[in-house]
C-alpha cells in the first residue's frame, strides 16, 4: 500500500507545483483581464534588469585538479581527470593513494613516479617485481596498465589491463595528479 501512495505523489506533485506557481506569479487570467484596464510595466522586472546590467559577470572556476592536469607534459595534459577518476574506481579494490594509508592487496601509490618498482617498504612484492630493475613512469605504468602480465611476467597482479589507450592515459594523468599531492 505504500508504495502506491508513493506513485500517487509522483504523479500529483508535479500538478500541485505548477498550480502553486500560478498563484505566486500572481498572473492575471484571461477572464480577469479586461480590454479597458490599461497594462502596467511590472517596476519590479525592470529594476531587476537594470540591476543585472551593471553587475560584472563572475569568473567561472576552474576546477585545480584539472588545471594541474593541463600542466602535465604530453600527452598527460590533454586527459579527461573525471574519467580518469571514475577509471581509477576499478583499482581502489587493491590500491590506496593517500601518503600514509597502507597497502591493500596492492601496494599504496602515493609518490609511486619516480619510485623504483618494489622498493615500497611494507609490501611484500612478487620475486618477478623484486628482480625488477626500473622507475616507475608514466611511460612505464601505461606499458604495465596495458598488460600487467606481458609487461612484467611472473607479478601477481590479477588484472587483466586497460586495452583502450585513451582510458590508461586518463587514468595515468589522475595517479600523476592524485599520488604527488
Amino acid at each position: 500500500m505504500l508504495k502506491h501512495q508513493h506513485w500517487a505523489l509522483a504523479i500529483l506533485m508535479p500538478a500541485l507545483l505548477i498550480a502553486c506557481e500560478d498563484k505566486q506569479t500572481n498572473t492575471p487570467s484571461s477572464s480577469e483581464t479586461s480590454a479597458s484596464a490599461p497594462v502596467q510595466p511590472d517596476s519590479t522586472q525592470s529594476t531587476a534588469n537594470s540591476a543585472s546590467t551593471t553587475e560584472t559577470p563572475e569568473e567561472p572556476s576552474i576546477d585545480p585538479n584539472i588545471a594541474l592536469v593541463e600542466a602535465l607534459p604530453a600527452p598527460y595534459n590533454t586527459a579527461n581527470y573525471d574519467k580518469g577518476r571514475r577509471q581509477y574506481s576499478t583499482c581502489r579494490s587493491c590500491h590506496l593513494l593517500a601518503e600514509g594509508a597502507g597497502h591493500r592487496v596492492g601496494p599504496n601509490l602515493h609518490g609511486m613516479f619516480g619510485r623504483k618498482i618494489g622498493a615500497l617498504e611494507g609490501f611484500k612484492y612478487s620475486k618477478a617485481v623484486q628482480e625488477a630493475d626500473f622507475e616507475w613512469t608514466p611511460e612505464k605504468l601505461d606499458a604495465w596498465l596495458a598488460s600487467p602480465r606481458k609487461f612484467l611476467p611472473g607479478n601477481r597482479m590479477t588484472f587483466a589491463g586497460i586495452s583502450n589507450e585513451t582510458q590508461r592515459r586518463n587514468l595515468i594523468a589522475y595517479l600523476m595528479v592524485e599520488t604527488d599531492k
